[in-house]
């Protein structure tokens, strides 16, 4: 029986062991898992090794004690080591004292990236502060002299960039310490606060406008809301008092192209913005000593300025305002080509399959995928998608296949991630993929699928086109011989000449090729190039 009580109370330590095992990693999966781990989780990633290094070495000074534990656990992060955690939850057997750990290292780790980031920006509006910063202090110790030249240093320099909050901040300071300086009219410094101040409420009242419609525009992308998105414009520039005659800034010119070019981008016209295009051509040409020092505006201005010709079929302009892209990509050290990178190599790739270098485009757009893996990956999606449809235009269908399948989350993530627009082409596309590939169920499952997901939205929004395009692929999935018949031929002739009558879009004209293309029993590619020629009547086209 002592031996029996013996092994009993084995089995039972073994038991009571095991489920302490248990339970620790369920707490470790909870809490790694969660949120907030998650958050430590992605500052971490984006630190470079020297700023692992250097936080490490913060938290060492930090530290009062040895037994501390907050550089253990960062260290934890680079490798997910539960072991590490689980160690630590059993020495303490406290929960509480592990979350608490979590959440001072997590405050640490702002601190110590707002810290690095103040130190290591060398931007203009950092030295601004900078010197405002230090005039204050220099006031406060009586060093009168050296104060005003820092602010008229900062002050020079926030003309320059158009810093009008940063001029307000300069203003100011030089009225609060004007009676230090009496050799300077007062009323000097006032009139200048009071101009910069008219130009701060209009850049503020552009903010708020540029704030509403593009929360708008994200719940039309990722939620499928319906807006009457013209009417909004126009009621929110109003309400704003936005005057498009205001003297325009790099920023405001970028604003107002953001919207206008998602707006052509929900109406699929982009001839509506072209007055937007061109007054921001002059604009950019009359402020040629102001494109370096707003180098992040000039460069969207001139991605929205390509885009929209490209739209519009206009290939040489677009090619033209891209080569000019590139060329400020390369400034300041090459400081924005990764941000931009991506959104160049889409539109040249583009550009150069539409006026008949489909090697070329397939080349720019696979090289553009394989060299640039860490940049943002809603745009690599972007790049992905192009080529697949650059690949079933020359009936790569293997190759499409494979970079379909790379495309492997629900619609229902790529609606919250790439906007409701996106995902509907992307299922478009896989359509005609599995069609073209003659995978028939394949094909009828995914029609099936989007008819009953977005059908009802579609019609909502006006785009009956859509469903009745998918309405005439089904009907050549179920039966191809229709494709033969002289009545299905006119019905798809008809149906193409009369979105031909309708807001020009190339991306719209590239779907419908496809169905020309089986009627008409050529290849997509020529067909498009072909059905776009006679769309934009331009002599972009070879």
């Amino acid at each position: 029986m002592r031996q029996m009580s013996a092994g009993i109370r084995s089995y039972k330590n073994q038991f009571i062991q095991k489920t302490d095992d248990i339970k620790i990693h369920f707490i470790i999966f909870i809490q790694i898992k969660s949120p907030f781990m998650n958050a430590l989780q992605e500052i971490a990633n984006i630190m470079n090794e020297s700023d692992k290094k250097a936080f490490i070495l913060y938290l060492s000074k930090k530290n009062k004690r040895k037994d501390v534990g907050n550089i253990e656990l960062f260290n934890s992060l680079k490798t997910d080591d539960i072991n590490h955690k689980k160690k630590y939850l059993k020495d303490k057997k406290s929960t509480d004292a592990y979350h608490a750990l979590r959440k001072r290292l997590y405050d640490s780790m702002i601190d110590f990236m707002a810290n690095q980031s103040f130190e290591n920006d060398t931007s203009q509006e950092n030295t601004i502060l900078r010197l405002i910063v230090v005039s204050r202090l220099f006031f406060e110790h009586q060093l009168i002299k050296t104060a005003f030249k820092c602010l008229a240093k900062a002050e020079e320099i926030a003309l320059n960039i158009e810093q009008f909050s940063l001029l307000n901040e300069i203003y100011l300071t030089q009225i609060q310490f004007a009676h230090f300086n009496l050799s300077e009219p007062i009323e000097k410094i006032i009139a200048k606060f009071k101009a910069n101040k008219k130009r701060l409420e209009y850049e503020e009242q552009l903010n708020l406008g540029y704030a509403v419609l593009r929360r708008e525009l994200t719940a039309i992308y990722h939620e499928g809301r319906i807006v009457d998105f013209q009417a909004l414009i126009k009621n929110t520039i109003e309400t704003h008092g936005i005057s498009l005659k205001q003297g325009l800034t790099f920023k405001s010119l970028y604003q107002i192209l953001f919207i206008a070019n998602e707006y052509a981008s929900i109406n699929n016209n982009y001839v509506l913005i072209q007055p937007f295009v061109i007054k921001s051509y002059r604009f950019i040409n009359h402020k040629n000593e102001l494109k370096d020092r707003h180098l992040y505006y000039h460069i969207y201005i001139l991605y929205f300025i390509a885009n929209f010709y490209f739209r519009n079929g206009q290939f040489t302009e677009s090619l033209n305002y891209l080569s000019l892209m590139f060329t400020e990509l390369q400034k300041q050290s090459g400081k924005y080509y990764q941000r931009f990178c991506l959104r160049y190599f889409l539109l040249l790739a583009f550009n150069e399959n539409y006026i008949g270098n489909p090697e070329k485009a397939i080349e720019i757009a696979e090289k553009a995928l394989s060299s640039n893996k860490k940049t943002d990956p809603n745009e690599s999606n972007d790049i992905r998608l192009m080529l697949i449809v650059f690949y079933v235009q020359q009936n790569a269908g293997r190759n499409a296949a494979k970079e379909m399948a790379k495309l492997n989350h629900t619609d229902s993530w790529y609606e919250k991630k790439m906007g409701m627009d996106w995902t509907i082409k992307k299922c478009i596309v896989e359509i005609l993929l599995q069609t073209q590939q003659e995978n028939a169920e394949l094909a009828l499952s995914r029609i099936k699928s989007f008819k009953r997901r977005y059908k009802k939205y579609l019609l909502t929004v006006n785009e009956e086109r859509v469903v009745n395009y998918i309405l005439f692929v089904e009907q050549y999935v179920m039966k191809p011989e229709i494709i033969q018949t002289q009545k299905f031929q006119k019905a798809i002739e008809d149906f193409i000449i009369a979105a031909q009558n309708g807001p020009k879009d190339i991306f719209i004209m590239s779907f419908l090729s496809w169905l020309l293309a089986k009627v008409r029993q050529k290849k997509v590619y020529e067909i498009t190039l072909g059905l776009l020629k006679t769309y934009f009547l331009t002599s972009d086209f070879k």
